[in-house]
């Protein structure tokens, strides 16, 4: 096995399950479940699979699942082997050696939006769509998505009583990127959202749950019952789907830059997992290759001061795409604009979702004390965690939160809550000190029944919870890379623009690869709604050029 960190998943009872394998002197030295939604039950399965691959240090042939978590078990099998076959290059998407070829649309990226894309462009049924993944799994960073997808309107915001609205929407996704956001796209963004969802749906996506992030107004953020993680959920419905369409996905298959003719692109030219190459002709190429969160002296290139930050991203968020661009006259647009969200697990760079938050948790530092509104923006409380000591903060929170929000058991089964029976415990073994921590846990709570937060202004609706209910948990949490909000230059209908505004024939964008929807700083659940609202226009762009 080489030396280095290696991904694999695996499908689980629940959905997709990730792990991340590393491997040092060619021993597997650690393994982590990085993201996976299975039972209380099943996390002795687990726990189980990671110590047979530890003990036996190579592929997990002939082992028999753990009884009563068969599902799980094999999730778990299927992930490992897929990260140690990657170790030893023997990636099972290797497999096939592709040779020069055509279709109707390509899509390039097999994450959220690609995939949203490609189930898009092949609902007529008579195109042929290829998705191209560089990695050897699907997913991205949806994979690693937690909160949920932002919209207005919807039916489950009325089932629940919940008002909003697409103007207000507009209003606070405006206000949250400093007004530098391109108002077109956001207007498109918040007018397709409720009938993205309501598509999503339909394909058999649970939707039902509604939560609050930073920045927005109201509840809006949609995810699955009981506050599931929407990453791994929504993957195995586009996976689903995608398998029912008939679409082509070629895993293991890197796009290194696009074929053009007279101006207009015709394809892309593919390296296959073996080092050759091949040419993919297509009358539509879609780029949803994400971000470049992963690409770190690409990160400092664009903005300096986030040197020597950790990076949230998975290991392809690389920002291959912007290299192809100008051989077709292609633009950016902000591309300065990075965003670090304030609460990654300080020692994993595990992302806490800010839905712990939205659901009741407060923020203190080392001594114990409250110090920003934790539901301003992330750049605000990012910054505002900065300017703490030692950098880094407390996530902290009650029974009640961790009930409402299913996904903290993710963390639990990570082991990175630090948990208490009562206040005074949790301070020790924290590292706070008791009077001070007590005190403020005290002050919030007559805050939250008062509806009014004296020292920082977090709303009433904000307060969700007193916290009075024991157990009680904290997470150590600092900010790390999160997302790139600049991006290839797009309009509405997702066109590749070049820097005169003119589009680039043939050739379309979704997802965080584009700049521009979110401006400054992005909202939390705007990110999944960008690549599902935009993904779905893109691919029916891409399908209409084709005809």
């Amino acid at each position: 096995m080489q030396d280095g960190v290696w991904t694999g998943s695996g499908e689980g009872r629940s959905g997709i399950i990730l792990v991340r394998v590393t491997v040092l002197e060619h021993r597997i030295t650690d393994i982590v479940v990085v993201s996976q939604g299975e039972s209380s039950f099943a996390q002795d399965a687990i726990k189980g699979m990671v110590a047979r691959a530890l003990e036996k240090q190579s592929i997990l042939d002939d082992v028999d699942a753990i009884t009563g978590a068969t599902l799980t078990s094999n999730g778990m099998i299927e992930a490992i082997n897929m990260a140690i076959r990657s170790a030893l290059g023997q990636g099972d998407s290797g497999k096939t050696i592709y040779k020069d070829g055509s279709c109707d649309v390509v899509i390039v990226g097999a994450g959220g939006a690609g995939l949203t894309a490609a189930v898009q462009a092949a609902s007529g049924g008579d195109l042929r769509v290829i998705v191209l993944e560089k990695q050897g799994i699907l997913g991205g960073n949806t994979n690693y998505s937690t909160g949920g997808i932002n919209a207005a309107g919807t039916q489950a915001q009325r089932d629940l009583g919940i008002q909003d609205s697409p103007e207000l929407f507009y209003e606070d996704t405006m206000r949250g990127g400093k007004q530098k956001n391109i108002p077109a796209l956001v207007r498109s963004l918040v007018d397709h959202a409720a009938a993205t969802l309501a598509w999503l749906s339909s394909l058999g996506a649970d939707l039902s749950d509604v939560g609050l992030m930073g920045g927005s107004s109201v509840k809006r953020t949609h995810r699955p019952k009981g506050g599931t993680a929407i990453g791994s959920h929504l993957m195995k419905v586009l996976k689903e789907a995608s398998s029912k369409s008939n679409i082509e996905i070629r895993t293991s298959n890197k796009v290194i830059g696009l074929i053009s003719d007279a101006g207009e692109v015709r394809g892309v030219k593919v390296e296959n997992a073996d080092g050759s190459t091949y040419r993919l002709q297509a009358k539509a190429v879609v780029i949803a290759t994400g971000g470049f969160g992963a690409n770190l002296e690409m990160v400092t290139r664009y903005q300096p001061s986030l040197s020597g930050f950790a990076t949230l991203n998975h290991p392809g968020a690389t920002g291959d795409a912007f290299s192809w661009l100008a051989d077709v006259g292609g633009s950016t647009i902000q591309m300065e604009y990075i965003q670090i969200h304030p609460t990654a697990e300080a020692d994993n760079h595990i992302l806490i979702t800010e839905a712990v938050r939205g659901n009741g948790a407060i923020l203190v530092n080392r001594a114990g004390n409250r110090f920003v509104n934790e539901m301003e923006t992330r750049d605000v409380v990012s910054s505002a965690i900065l300017n703490q000591e030692n950098a880094d903060a407390y996530l902290v929170f009650d029974q009640s939160v961790r009930s409402s929000l299913s996904s903290i058991e993710t963390y639990a089964n990570q082991h990175l809550l630090t948990e208490g029976t009562d206040l005074e415990t949790l301070a020790s073994k924290a590292g706070l000190p008791a009077s001070a921590f007590c005190a403020t846990m005290v002050r919030y709570a007559s805050f939250q029944k008062s509806g009014v937060d004296e020292d920082f202004g977090r709303s009433s609706t904000q307060m969700t919870a007193a916290l009075e209910t024991p157990p009680f948990y904290a997470i150590r949490v600092k900010p790390a890379i999160h997302h790139t909000m600049g991006g290839i230059r797009v309009d509405p209908e997702m066109h590749v623009l070049r820097a005169d505004g003119t589009p680039v024939p043939g050739l379309f964008a979704a997802g965080e690869v584009t700049g521009g929807v979110h401006g400054a700083n992005r909202l939390g659940g705007n990110g999944v709604a960008d690549i599902v609202v935009n993904g779905k226009i893109a691919g029916q762009n891409a399908a209409e050029y084709a005809k």
